[in-house]
């Protein structure tokens, strides 16, 4: 299983019709809206890194009124192991 998390920047007006949009995708766990250089945070999860890519590049970009995204991969770090 793949997780990830894609920043979506978007055309003014157009943002309830595609958070909608991506809560109908298989794949999206959450969308949430921020301020600043993106509009969208939007949290994925994948079989396997081709499925990943292909929700992000057919699916995500896909919906009209989307202007770019970058997705960052998420990995679970093993719990550091201390010595006394």
């Amino acid at each position: 299983m793949v997780s990830g998390v894609v920043f979506v920047r978007l055309l003014s007006g157009h943002e309830e019709a595609i958070m909608e949009a991506l809560r109908q995708i298989s794949g999206v766990q959450e969308v949430i809206a921020v301020f600043g250089r993106w509009d969208l945070v939007v949290t994925v999860q994948a079989e396997d890194i081709d499925e990943l890519a292909s929700l992000v590049i057919n699916k995500i970009r896909a919906i009209p009124g989307t202007t770019a995204t970058e997705t960052l991969i998420t990995i679970k770090l093993k719990e550091p192991k201390i010595f006394i």
